[in-house]
């Protein structure tokens, strides 16, 4: 695919995320509402989009082991060298390192790469493996630091206080429409057309407002490039430069991942760190204004490095 076939793909993804920076700058539409388009996106438009492509969907073909392991495999080394650098710098606090962790390692899947899988491939099927992976393994990872890392009266012991968590992280509507449309595909259940229809309709508009919405978020805080510390830099390279450079290496180079899956793992390992980090940050107290820059940094970096990476994997 070309430089301009690139850009074309992404006309659509700068138009809704463009159109929500535009309106949010002239106050045209409050950026307070970025809110709610979000957890129209999050906990509504996206799980029926999940449901209805996974249900109806060729398992075999959508979990590839080979891709996936690949993909784990990566990750793994990407959580190991942030981890290394943290110690390094003389940050051990449990609940620093596994903010940062989550800064170079988690993908923003709901509100970035579906939007961005569905313009550019006409489909975001390739995600749900790797959601799965990232919330059962990456997430549990994270919350099991964040939570020996944290203390308070009433929050009970670590061990409550890591079942509660891991509980929640699990029961998110996100999870539970991808375990839904795989339980009842493995079972042959039949689910009426109206309903499949009614979860495409509302499905197909969680693209456009998830971006829409990230539009309205960024144009509505502003960005300060000046006031970028080293830090941040660093970890916005990792996440969007060399985690997908080191997903193409792992994958392509190690677990002879080639074609399709190579291009969908390399382009979603260059999606921005997740808005959940920031969340993460508030709930444990820990690095809430890096969280925060770090979310939006990555977003804009991810969105100009877009054509760049469709390009390089497609060629």
């Amino acid at each position: 695919m070309g430089g301009a076939a690139a850009l074309e793909k992404l006309v659509p993804v700068l138009l809704a995320f463009g159109g929500g920076v535009l309106l949010a700058r002239r106050k045209a539409v409050p950026a307070e509402a970025a809110k709610a388009f979000s957890d129209y996106a999050f906990l509504f438009a996206v799980p029926c989009y999940l449901f209805g492509n996974i249900y109806a969907g060729d398992l075999a073909a959508l979990f590839d082991w080979q891709a996936i392991g690949g993909y784990a495999g990566a990750a793994a080394l990407a959580v190991a060298a942030v981890a290394a650098v943290c110690v390094a710098q003389g940050i051990r606090e449990p609940r620093a390192v596994a903010l940062r962790v989550m800064a170079g390692v988690q993908v923003n899947t709901a509100y970035f790469a579906v939007p961005v899988f569905i313009t550019v491939f006409g489909t975001a099927a390739p995600i749900f493996p790797i959601l799965l992976f990232q919330v059962c393994v990456l997430s549990l990872a994270v919350i099991s630091l964040m939570e020996l890392g944290r203390a308070g009266p009433g929050a009970g012991g670590p061990g409550r206080r890591l079942a509660r968590a891991v509980g929640a992280s699990l029961a998110t509507p996100l999870v539970l429409a991808c375990n839904a449309g795989i339980v009842l595909n493995l079972l042959s259940v039949r689910v009426p057309a109206v309903v499949l229809d009614g979860a495409a309709f509302v499905g197909d508009s969680a693209s456009p407002v998830a971006l829409f919405a990230l539009g309205l978020h960024l144009g509505g805080v502003g960005l300060d490039l000046r006031g970028t510390t080293r830090e941040e830099l660093a970890l916005i390279a990792f996440k969007c430069v060399a985690f997908p450079l080191l997903t193409w290496a792992v994958c392509g180079g190690l677990a002879g991942v080639r074609g399709e899956w190579l291009a969908y793992l390399v382009l979603l390992a260059a999606m921005p760190t997740p808005q959940n980090l920031f969340i993460f940050a508030q709930r444990y107290d820990v690095g809430v204004e890096l969280s925060a820059s770090i979310v939006i940094k990555t977003s804009l970096a991810s969105l100009l490095l877009l054509p760049l990476w469709l390009h390089t994997v497609s060629s």
